[in-house]
């Protein structure tokens, strides 16, 4: 067990990924540890090697990240921050390579999907891959200028690749929101600023069991600020939900509504409780 864990926050990927840089926005004086797997990233806090780790929620065009609800609960951590990533696709390529010489471009799913316009503009062939910076790392690998990918700047420099064209994606409010995970939980002031409470529960197997579990959340004035559901096995009867609400559940509004939402509820795991990102007051009132 390394003595400098704690200058570590953890993410899943490998260098140049946008959880990287989304690390290195949020946390510049820490040094990002890539992981392989979600679950990796969460290991790598619990076995301290780590003591962050940064962790994708929801993307503003893609939507929710894969698996990482069912991930979540099963961690052992804690949510105690929030960070708000701008995301900003390139097209690179080989040092040399031209935009009338590229033929395919490669990168993940979303990317390829957020990039559509500049795709078919160029008569792309687009080929999937596991993420964005491995693409990247493959096309410096082959050093065939035919091929492009779809990438970070960041990754454009680790790898050494031409940025052939800039902020190629569809959408110019293209946003991850990340969640940062700890092993002890953080306990904000609500006077300092907003805070936001993240949790996950089932409701009772009875008629309008969500209906009033939820009713606790209106009648205290609670603003529920995300709520989703999701499958927890395959017999597609077992529903668990995530929430994200305003409010710390030690004041008296919010902790009546939780009291309500455990009395219809089989299980309440609170995730978090933690300080709002700037991002969101920056948002609601227009700012950048």
């Amino acid at each position: 067990m390394g003595e400098d864990f704690r200058t570590n926050i953890a993410f899943q990927g490998i260098p140049g990924a946008y959880s990287n840089m989304a690390c290195l926005a949020a946390y510049p004086e820490m040094t990002p540890l890539p992981c392989p797997t979600f679950e990796d990233t969460f290991m790598a806090v619990t076995e301290r090697r780590a003591a962050l780790a940064m962790i994708p929620i929801e993307n503003s065009i893609a939507g929710r990240v894969a698996d990482i609800h069912h991930l979540l609960p099963k961690s052992g951590l804690h949510v105690i921050a929030e960070h708000f990533q701008g995301v900003n696709h390139h097209l690179l390529a080989q040092r040399g390579a031209t935009l009338e010489g590229i033929t395919q471009v490669h990168s993940h799913i979303h990317a390829l999907a957020q990039c559509r316009t500049v795709i078919r503009e160029l008569g792309l062939d687009a080929r999937v891959a596991a993420d964005t910076a491995g693409s990247a790392a493959e096309i410096a690998s082959r050093r065939d200028p035919s091929q492009a990918a779809i990438a970070s700047l960041l990754a454009a420099e680790i790898y050494d690749l031409e940025v052939l064209r800039e902020k190629i994606e569809d959408s110019a409010h293209n946003t991850t929101r990340f969640v940062i995970m700890a092993e002890e939980p953080a306990d904000p002031d609500p006077a300092d600023g907003p805070v936001i409470t993240t949790f996950v529960f089932k409701v009772r197997n009875i008629p309008a069991a969500l209906y009033k579990a939820l009713g606790g959340f209106a009648t205290n004035g609670i603003n529920m600020l995300k709520l989703e559901s999701y499958l927890e096995d395959e017999s597609f009867t077992s529903a668990q939900f995530y929430a994200d609400v305003e409010g710390h559940p030690d004041e008296t509004a919010l902790r009546l509504a939780l009291e309500e939402l455990g009395f219809f509820s089989r299980t309440v795991n609170i995730l978090g409780v933690y300080a709002a990102d700037t991002y969101r007051h920056r948002s609601s009132s227009g700012r950048e």
